[in-house]
């Protein structure tokens, strides 16, 4: 039975927006990786990469140094596509590197933009990896410039490199304290000199970023998978608010900022980071298991199998099966090999994309009651084409299930968010956006069953893309801009 939906909410949702399926979630982030003191520090930077290729498919890139200068390959495109390529890595040698993915929040793609920037510096060579965003970011540009500065690219990361050259102090390290203490908003950062590897990590933890070792090199890196792929140990976790730096003489850590109160980025367990990673001492995996498993718990389906909608929605598909009995299917299944470059040769065929990227399984979905669990529903247009499509392949009835709470703000601390008026749970009701995507019913987790699963009390983690609430002030016409009332965290 295909459900009808109304034609006003209709309109409004679909209005001037991107039905492609990636346009439809809330996007990667950045991943940096940096290693010290290795012979073959490019080749190990080039695998950390690959494992951090989720968080950004925009663009790749590797600084080294060789102990007299400095090498640079960065290019659009995977990792795969340029540094699997043993003459690129030949062309970065040294045995110490940074290196970056990249999914632009700020600034265009184009080469001039990709990380890790490199400048030459009254101290020396400098080069800087960023995942985050600098909230202030154009507002320390535009003091720059105005000041004679020369910017090569339209990215936030550029203006880090302006401060600490800028620095009046004599030794690098209080240059680079210097340039981090005039930033707001979100930053995890892996930095490199001619003498030291240096992470460095917000305020208050918005981003995350861990430490390793391999061979009895120090790693610094965005999540523990970077560290598995090269076998290398966990150590612990960059603190908030810290600065680590790795030279010949023993690992300082230096604590500039008044202590705050730990902020770190709530999605990354819901849909950033890799399952398989460990985020704050906890496993990612383990904590979408939980998210299913609190889901069932609150929005229980009479239905007779769970479908994930993969892949973001399988752990949590898994949770949902086990506390609830309900037997678990892969009634949908992804093209893993459809770059997100894809482009549908007409606009006839525009309605195909999708497919291109899941198709369902008719055995599985046939004459049965379905309930579909997904990570969040952002602008809705990809959960309605699933829900249509499930339906197509003759399920009876068609349930939606989401393992967060409903995403009601942009984010401004790293995360490449629609406007809130694109936001569908920001406008509209629930029963809207069931009617919207077609299901026969629809249920979120709660922030307290969210905050449950995760294991910790409000407000210990960033959950503005839930609440509103911001952690890091940001200027008043950003909020303006996305039609936001401010509510900062105290």
């Amino acid at each position: 039975m295909e459900h009808p939906t109304d034609g006003s909410v209709d309109s409004d949702l679909t209005s001037g927006l991107d039905l492609d399926l990636h346009a439809d979630r809330l996007r990667e982030e950045c991943g940096v990786f940096g290693i010290y003191g290795h012979p073959d520090a490019a080749a190990i930077t080039a695998l950390g990469l690959h494992a951090l290729q989720h968080r950004g498919q925009e663009a790749a890139g590797i600084v080294s140094y060789d102990g007299k200068r400095f090498h640079s390959e960065r290019r659009l495109g995977l990792v795969g596509d340029t540094f699997s390529r043993r003459d690129v890595i030949d062309r970065l040698p040294g045995s110490m590197a940074v290196g970056h993915v990249r999914y632009s929040t700020t600034g265009a793609t184009i080469l001039r933009n990709v990380q890790p920037l490199f400048a030459e510096l009254n101290a020396g060579g400098f080069a800087v990896a960023h995942n985050g965003n600098l909230t202030n970011g154009l507002t320390l540009r535009r003091m720059l410039v105005s000041e004679g500065a020369m910017m090569q690219s339209t990215t936030d990361t550029e203006v880090i490199l302006h401060l600490v050259a800028r620095a009046r102090r004599g030794r690098f390290i209080d240059k680079f304290i210097e340039g981090l203490r005039q930033l707001e908003g979100s930053y995890s950062l892996v930095s490199m000199t001619n003498k030291k590897l240096i992470g460095a990590r917000d305020p208050v933890g918005i981003r995350p970023l861990v430490l390793g070792e391999f061979e009895g090199c120090p790693v610094v890196t965005s999540e523990t998978c970077a560290l598995d792929i090269i076998g290398a140990r966990y150590v612990r976790d960059v603190e908030n608010g810290e600065i680590v730096v790795f030279s010949d003489e023993p690992m300082q850590s230096i604590k500039p900022f008044p202590p705050m109160p730990p902020r770190p980025c709530i999605f990354e367990y819901i849909y950033f980071a890799r399952p398989d990673s460990v985020v704050g001492g906890r496993s990612v995996y383990q904590i979408r298991k939980r998210l299913g498993e609190e889901l069932a718990e609150e929005a229980h389906a009479d239905v007779d199998v769970v479908v994930p909608v993969p892949d973001s929605g399988v752990c949590a598909a898994t949770g949902f099966s086990e506390a609830s009995g309900l037997p678990l299917q892969m009634g949908l299944i992804r093209n893993h090999y459809v770059g997100r470059t894809f482009i549908e040769p007409h606009q006839a065929i525009r309605h195909f994309g999708v497919r291109v990227k899941l198709n369902p399984v008719k055995s599985i979905l046939q004459d049965r009651r379905v309930v579909l669990v997904d990570d969040s529903i952002v602008r809705g247009t990809t959960s309605r084409k699933i829900v249509k499509m499930v339906r197509s392949a003759g399920a009876r009835e068609v349930h939606m299930r989401i393992s967060c709470p409903p995403t009601i703000s942009p984010c401004f601390y790293g995360v490449d968010t629609p406007q809130r008026s694109e936001l569908i749970a920001a406008t509209h009701s629930l029963e809207e956006i069931r009617r919207f995507i077609g299901a026969d019913s629809l249920g979120y987790l709660s922030l307290d069953g969210m905050l449950s699963a995760v294991g910790s009390a409000r407000p210990s983690y960033c959950t503005s893309c839930y609440t509103g609430e911001y952690p890091v002030a940001f200027p008043q016409n950003q909020a303006a801009y996305l039609q936001l009332a401010l509510k900062l965290v105290e």
